[in-house]
């Protein structure tokens, strides 16, 4: 049997109203069906149909199919008699995709799927998205405009957000602004990450394949070695951050792969070296690849050898806009307790393809905490055993629906 609020004396449940509280016992088992049938970035089938099921159902006009994979719903409210003004649009996004990881938690509802697990929450933020779709589809008269969900596949790579963009998502009718949310066990569950400015970082990644001269170990005069050139590449590229990068930015520069040579009297002519970069400040987009692309050279150039760089940048950084942010911090205080409740300055260096959304159209995406140590429910992101608090989907569903009736207030 499903508990509707496993960890219901921990957080402050009074301030979800009790249509919504109600629905928990859905929210959950919708969320459960996913996690057992997870899917990678656009080949989310299996969760498409489900979602669109249940749009049917109750009657929401929506649109499939969209970057492969991707679902819009549209939801109309009460249209005010004005043929001035144009009804405002808000668009509420919640990706689809799972993570190519084997499960290791031993539930009920563990994946059906081998190598495949929903191990970042985007069951319970599709379970979400779909309780705010009938909860507002229910009560039309609440809002005087429209409302578009976003069901977006391939967040965790190569990225969903983009191509849904191309298609026109954000247009016909167009959007005015835009939220979403990350279920965050960095966060205990009653809390929220909600700031303006920065709040993710962008991802970017580098490989360089360094080309030198092989030969005997025993007589390296007659080589370039490639792993020592490598080796220094590795250590200056460190300097980037602590030397390039003002103290007050936050940067990462971190080579995670190093691979040459295969015996060890011999000295490798090739080695290549692969990493990411991370950084919030947008104005660094220009400086840290240009400084990369420096110090590689310079090296190679020392050594008398040669390279090649391939440097792809993924997503920019998650930026929220200042005035949508806001709305969403007053939207928060009035569901959880604080000043333990709202965590501003909440912030990681991890990536979200959100962020091309928010640079179309204002909008702001946060946090909501759905950690609990005391039943086991705190492992990190991407982790084989990640699971989360279900209490928090009806917390997500009032944080949207409240959203929605104070944009439009």
């Amino acid at each position: 049997m499903i508990s509707t609020f496993p960890n219901a004396a921990a957080v402050d449940l009074s301030r979800i109203r009790l249509e919504i509280r109600s629905l928990q016992p859905r929210l959950v088992e919708w969320r459960r069906r996913l996690h057992q049938r997870p899917e990678l970035g656009f080949k989310e089938k299996l969760t498409a149909e489900f979602i669109a099921q249940k749009l049917s159902e109750w009657g929401i006009t929506h649109q499939t199919g969209i970057a492969k994979t991707g679902i819009v719903a549209i939801i109309e409210g009460k249209q005010q008699d004005s043929p001035i003004q144009k009804p405002k649009v808000l668009a509420i996004r919640a990706d689809m995709d799972a993570l190519p990881i084997q499960e290791e938690n031993e539930v009920p509802y563990r994946s059906q799927h081998d190598g495949m697990m929903h191990a970042c929450g985007h069951d319970g933020h599709i379970a979400i998205a779909l309780g705010t779709a009938y909860f507002l589809s229910q009560h039309r008269e609440a809002f005087p405009g429209t409302v578009k969900i976003i069901f977006q596949p391939a967040e965790e790579g190569p990225g969903g957000a983009k191509p849904m963009i191309e298609a026109g998502v954000l247009t016909n009718p167009d959007v005015d602004a835009i939220i979403g949310l990350h279920l965050w066990n960095n966060l205990p569950l009653g809390t929220l990450g909600i700031r303006t400015g920065a709040l993710m970082a962008a991802t970017e990644s580098f490989t360089c394949k360094i080309h030198g001269k092989g030969g005997h170990g025993a007589i390296p005069h007659q080589t370039v070695d490639s792993i020592v050139v490598g080796a220094q590449i590795v250590n200056a590229l460190q300097t980037i951050v602590s030397r390039n990068v003002s103290p007050i930015d936050s940067a990462v520069v971190t080579v995670g792969r190093f691979h040459a040579g295969k015996a060890v009297n011999v000295i490798a002519d090739t080695a290549e070296i692969a990493g990411t970069v991370r950084y919030f400040n947008p104005e660094l987009g220009k400086l840290i690849p240009q400084r990369i692309e420096q110090i590689i050279s310079g090296i190679c150039a020392s050594h008398g050898a040669k390279y090649e760089l391939d440097y792809n940048g993924l997503y920019p950084p998650v930026i929220n806009n200042a005035d949508i942010a806001e709305m969403v911090r007053s939207v928060g205080l009035d569901i959880v307790e604080t000043p333990l409740g709202i965590v501003p300055e909440c912030q990681t260096m991890g990536g979200e393809d959100m962020s091309f959304f928010l640079q179309a159209v204002p909008g702001c995406y946060f946090f909501l905490g759905s950690a609990n140590p005391d039943l086991g429910l705190a492992y990190p992101h991407h982790h084989p055993r990640f699971d989360f608090d279900e209490t928090a989907l009806g917390m997500g569903v009032e944080m949207f629906v409240r959203c929605v009736e104070k944009f439009y207030a």
